[in-house]
């Protein structure tokens, strides 16, 4: 009874992947408009559809900041890059390409109507529950942005939503029933939590260097820039109260807290001062500028730096990377000054001798091998599960919140979605750095309820939504393939 249980959780999936490919199917798929195919400025291709350079820099940017905030302000370029943030916005921008090349095919439109209604919605555009023309100007003028450009990205989201409405179908009573059943299944189990702790090894240096040998080219050296530089310094700029005062008013959408909430003038202030400062200062740097390009001005410091440092930003290292030794950059914002960079020299990355890399390569030695035998000790536990030397817990549900014994609460959240979405009886089931090894002695299934039924109904059409979309993308893969004109963007 628990196998059969276990297997037919899911049993929905199916007609939900049926129902997906009947839809498709009945759209009619004409052939692409014709965008053009030419590559200046675009980093890649997908279906009739170019992806440009600049939203791929408002994506990573967003998702960046995104990040940087979940961090508390620990993010760096060198742990976005780790972390495959530009990857992550190529993709989203890649799918979201895909959808408004079938939204074309099929003849979805947007109209102007339903952009200007959208625009007339959005909080940051209005003051006192009012849309604000002057707030929006400011917005785009700040962006660097023209409203026809802001408004193409306004009307293309419409469009992806539209697209995806198609999609959602409300919940089918035998559904409703179905998932109502499997939310109220509970669980009694007998379980052991295995952590590298409980494994013993050590490695030998022959083992590391070995190790180094077949990975040795994960481990190089950062890309080295040298540069001169001119400095131009706001903090003497002089600026009234009320200069700052209009400054913000004109430019308040800037300033948001973590949460995302407008800052009042006075939380702002600091920030709003040096941000005046250094729209004022500008035309010095620009001056700076030109006297170094001409060689009136010799450089004020020398710098080396790899590649991404934190000293400059996202937006000045992208600029940088575009350039050869012996060009000079315009004036690039670097902390509460403008900087003027002449590239003197750029030093390419090369593989780190066995010293170098050795600490690194000895941590993540260790750590996959620790790995590798913690595996294999959780499949001796579990072909010899012993359930006297196990955890036993009282019967568990999936939407209950049990924090369970050697797990902390996210880990016990993350163990019993794999749990109770697994087929199988006995199993092993990863949770971060841990394993866990389990073994389900009985079930329970409790009918479903009034009070659950409008909520089982909104779980439903999620279930469904979230599938026809996952399944809705993947034949979008096939019918709208991607060309890449740049490298490092995809797996």
């Amino acid at each position: 009874m628990i196998t059969w249980m276990q297997k037919n959780n899911k049993f929905l999936i199916w007609t939900i992947w049926i129902a997906t490919i009947a839809f498709i199917a009945s759209g009619p798929i004409f052939s692409g408009a014709g965008y053009g195919s030419s590559k200046k400025g675009n980093v890649a291709k997908v279906g009739e559809i170019e992806i440009s350079q600049l939203s791929l820099n408002m994506v990573y940017g967003s998702i960046y900041n995104q990040t940087n905030q979940q961090m508390q302000g620990q993010l760096d370029e060198a742990k976005a890059k780790e972390m495959g943030l530009i990857k992550q916005a190529f993709a989203r921008l890649v799918t979201q390409a895909k959808v408004l090349n079938f939204a074309k095919d099929v003849g979805l439109i947007v109209s102007d109507e339903e952009v200007a209604q959208r625009l007339q919605t959005l909080q940051t555009f209005t003051k006192d529950g009012v849309f604000d023309t002057e707030i929006y100007k400011g917005y785009l003028k700040a962006q660097g942005m023209k409203a026809k450009t802001f408004e193409a990205t306004l009307r293309e989201e419409l469009l992806i939503q539209k697209t995806l409405e198609l999609l959602v179908v409300d919940a089918l009573p035998l559904e409703t029933e179905a998932v109502g059943a499997a939310m109220n299944v509970s669980d009694k189990i007998a379980y052991q939590v295995l952590t590298q702790a409980d494994v013993n090894l050590s490695s030998t240096d022959a083992e590391v260097k070995t190790f180094w040998e077949a990975k040795k080219a994960n481990f190089m050296t950062a890309q080295m820039y040298d540069f001169s530089v001119v400095w131009t310094a706001t903090k003497e700029t002089n600026v009234s109260e009320e200069e700052i005062k209009n400054f913000y008013d004109k430019n308040s959408f800037n300033y948001s807290s973590a949460e995302g909430k407008q800052l009042p003038f006075e939380e702002a202030k600091t920030q709003v001062t040096a941000d005046l400062k250094l729209k004022k200062s500008k035309k010095s740097a620009q001056k700076a500028y030109i006297a170094f390009k001409k060689g009136k001005e010799i450089s004020s410091e020398t710098l080396s730096l790899p590649i991404d440092d934190l000293k400059f930003s996202a937006e000045t290292w992208g600029a940088v990377k575009e350039r050869a030794v012996g060009d000079i950059l315009k004036p690039k914002v670097v902390g509460d000054m403008y900087a003027t960079l002449k590239i003197e020299k750029i030093t390419l990355p090369e593989v780190k001798s066995y010293e170098a890399a050795k600490e690194e390569v000895s941590l993540l030695h260790a750590l996959q091998a620790k790995q590798k035998a913690l595996l294999v000790l959780a499949e001796a536990r579990l072909k010899n599960f012993d359930n006297n030397a196990s955890i036993v817990t009282d019967f568990v549900k999936l939407d209950q919140n049990v924090n369970l014994e050697s797990l902390n609460s996210q880990e016990s959240l993350q163990f019993l979605q794999k749990l109770f979405t697994s087929t199988k009886e006995k199993g092993i089931i990863s949770v971060r750095d841990k394993i866990i090894v389990y073994n389900i002695l009985e079930q329970k299934l409790a009918q479903i309820d009034e009070n659950q039924r409008e909520l089982v109904k909104q779980t439903v059409n999620s279930l469904k939504e979230g599938t026809f979309e996952a399944n809705f993308i993947k034949i979008l893969d096939k019918k709208y393939p991607t060309e890449t004109y740049v490298g490092g963007l995809s797996n």
